[in-house]
C-alpha cells in the first residue's frame, strides 16, 4: 500500500508539472503515458482495497523512476528557456500621441531686425501635429541593460525640412514639430554593478525631466531637472548610490557634448582632412559637465538639486556689431554670432510633494505640490560677449505647481502651474514640448492649467486639455542665441492644447 501512494504522489506531481512542459519536444507522449499511468493506479488501489493486488505495482515503480528521470531533463530545459525568456530578448512599446494647438501672439512692445511690430498679432487656429515614440528595452544579464527610443515628431502635411532649418538641432530633433522622419531620441546602455556605482554611455534621457511630467501627462519623467535642463544630448554617465546614507539619495556625474563643431569636411570638399577638427571660436564644439543630485526621497518627500556648466557656450566678439561679417570682402567670412564666447553655469534646487499632509483625506493624500527655483551666470570670455555684456550676467526663476484628482474620472488630474523669470534668465530648455516656446525659459511671467485624464476611461488613451499663457518682459528665451541682448519686450502668446494618446 505504501508503494502505491509513492506511486501516487509522483504521478500526480508530473502530472501537474506536465502542464509547463506542454511545449517542449515529445511532451504529448510524456502525458499520455503519466495518464495511462494515473490510471492504473487508480486499478491498483481498488484491488488493494479488496486484498488481491499483483505484482504489477514492480513494473509502475520501474516506470515512475523512468518519469522522475524524465523530469529532471526537462527542469533543465525549462531553467533554459526562463532564462532565454527573461533575457534573450528585446521588450518594446510605444507612444503615439495626435494634438491641435491654437495658438496666438500679441505684440504689444517688440522690434525684430529693425521692424516695428508693436500693435500687431499673429496666430495659428489650428495647428495639427502628431509624435510615435519607439521604446526598446533589453537586458541580457542582471546587471546590464539597454533602453532605446526613436521618434518622429510631425506637423500634418508637412515637408521635409532641409538640414538648416531650426526644428532639426541635434539636441530638439525629435521634441519639435518638424517631418516624418524617425530620429534617435535615445539610446544606452547602464552597467548597474552590485556595489555603489553605474555606469552609462549614449544619448541620454535629458529631455522631460523632473516636475515637468505633470504638464506631459507623463508618468515617468527623465532624471534631470526640467527647470534648467530639457534637451536631448550624447553623454557619458556615473552614478553613485548613496542610499545606504541617506534614503533614496544618489550622485550622478554626466560629461557630454551638446553641438559638435569645428568639423569642414567629412570627405575632401576642404582637402583632405576628413572630421579634422579646426581651432578658433568659430563653430566650436560645446561641452557640458552636469551633475544631479536625489538628495532625499522618501516617498513622499523628494529633492533634487542640479548643477550644470556649458563650456564654449555660444555669443559674440566684441568691436563687431552683431551680424555682421569679420571681413566684409569675402562672401565666405564668418560673421559676429554664434560664436564660442563664454561659460554657463546652471543650478536649481526642485522639490516634490506626494500627498499633502499625513491621511488628513483623501484629496490631500492624491495631491501633488511642487516648487523650483534656479539661477543662471554666464561668464564672456576674454574680448566676447554674452547677452549683449562683456560682464557676468545672472538670471533666477521660480515654478510653483499643484496637482490634484479632478473628481470627475477614476484617475484624472487637474494641474496649476506659475512660472517666473528675470531678464537674464537662460535655462536650456528648447527642447521643451511647448508650440509657443519653452515656458519655463519666459523673462517674465507665464501661468498653465491642465486636465489629464484618460478618454473613454481607457487607461491606454491618456488625453489632455492644457492652456499656457506666457508675459514676456524681455526678448524671449526660444533658442540657443547667446549673442542675444534680451531688451525690454511686452509679447503675449497663448497656446490651447488639446491632445489624445495611445500608449501601449
Amino acid at each position: 500500500m505504501k508503494k502505491i501512494l509513492l506511486s501516487t504522489a509522483v504521478i500526480a506531481t508530473v502530472s501537474m508539472a506536465g502542464g509547463e512542459f506542454s511545449s517542449f519536444e515529445n511532451s504529448d507522449a510524456t502525458l499520455s503515458e503519466i495518464e495511462a499511468l494515473k490510471a492504473r493506479v487508480v486499478t491498483l488501489e481498488g484491488t488493494q482495497k479488496k486484498g488481491d493486488a499483483t505484482g504489477d505495482d514492480a513494473d509502475l515503480s520501474k516506470k515512475i523512476k523512468k518519469l522522475e528521470k524524465n523530469l529532471k531533463r526537462m527542469k533543465k530545459t525549462l531553467n533554459k528557456v526562463k532564462a532565454h525568456d527573461a533575457y534573450d530578448n528585446i521588450k518594446f512599446s510605444m507612444d503615439f500621441r495626435s494634438t491641435v494647438d491654437n495658438i496666438n501672439y500679441k505684440y504689444n512692445d517688440y522690434k525684430f531686425k529693425g521692424a516695428d511690430w508693436s500693435g500687431t498679432e499673429a496666430k495659428n487656429d489650428a495647428l495639427f501635429t502628431s509624435r510615435v515614440m519607439l521604446n526598446m528595452k533589453s537586458k541580457p544579464t542582471d546587471k546590464l541593460s539597454f533602453q532605446g527610443q526613436i521618434a518622429a515628431y510631425y506637423t500634418w502635411g508637412a515637408h521635409l525640412f532641409d538640414s538648416h532649418d531650426a526644428p532639426l538641432k541635434s539636441w530638439s530633433g525629435s521634441s519639435k514639430a518638424s517631418d516624418t522622419i524617425f530620429r534617435v531620441r535615445r539610446a544606452y546602455f547602464v552597467y548597474n554593478s552590485d556595489s555603489f556605482y553605474a555606469v552609462s554611455i549614449g544619448r541620454r534621457p535629458s529631455s522631460d525631466g523632473f516636475l515637468s511630467n505633470f504638464r506631459e501627462n507623463n508618468p515617468n519623467p527623465s532624471s534631470p531637472l526640467a527647470h534648467i535642463t530639457n534637451m536631448e544630448v550624447d553623454a557619458a554617465m556615473v552614478k553613485l548610490k548613496t542610499g545606504d546614507l541617506v534614503p533614496g539619495s544618489y550622485l550622478k556625474l554626466v560629461y557630454g557634448r551638446a553641438h559638435a563643431g569645428g568639423v569642414e569636411s567629412v570627405y575632401d570638399g576642404a582637402g583632405y582632412k576628413p572630421f579634422a577638427h579646426e581651432d578658433g571660436d568659430v563653430d566650436e564644439n560645446v561641452d557640458f559637465f552636469v551633475t544631479v543630485a536625489s538628495l532625499y526621497n522618501n516617498g513622499q518627500y523628494n529633492l533634487m538639486a542640479q548643477h550644470a556648466v556649458i563650456f564654449d557656450t555660444k555669443g559674440a566678439r566684441t568691436g563687431t556689431p552683431i551680424g555682421a561679417k569679420f571681413d566684409p570682402t569675402d562672401p565666405n567670412s564668418a560673421t559676429n554670432k554664434s560664436l564660442d564666447a563664454g561659460t554657463g553655469h546652471l543650478t536649481g534646487l526642485s522639490l516634490q510633494v506626494d500627498g499633502i499632509g499625513d491621511e488628513i483625506s483623501d484629496f490631500l493624500d492624491d495631491s501633488i505640490f511642487f516648487a523650483s527655483v534656479a539661477r543662471t551666470l554666464y561668464v564672456p570670455d576674454g574680448g566676447h560677449q554674452l547677452f549683449g555684456s562683456e560682464e557676468d550676467t545672472i538670471g533666477y526663476s521660480g515654478w510653483v505647481g499643484l496637482v490634484i484628482p479632478d473628481m470627475i474620472t477614476d484617475d484624472g488630474k487637474f494641474g496649476i502651474e506659475y512660472n517666473q523669470g528675470t531678464q537674464f534668465w537662460t535655462p536650456i530648455t528648447w527642447a521643451e514640448d511647448t508650440a509657443i516656446g519653452s515656458k519655463l525659459a519666459v523673462r517674465g511671467s507665464a501661468i498653465e492649467a491642465y486636465w489629464n485624464f484618460n478618454l473613454f476611461g481607457e487607461k491606454n488613451l491618456p488625453a489632455q486639455i492644457r492652456y499656457t499663457h506666457a508675459q514676456h518682459d524681455y526678448t524671449p528665451n526660444i533658442r540657443c542665441a547667446g549673442w542675444v541682448a534680451p531688451v525690454e519686450t511686452d509679447i503675449e502668446a497663448d497656446d490651447i492644447r488639446l491632445s489624445v494618446s495611445y500608449r501601449y
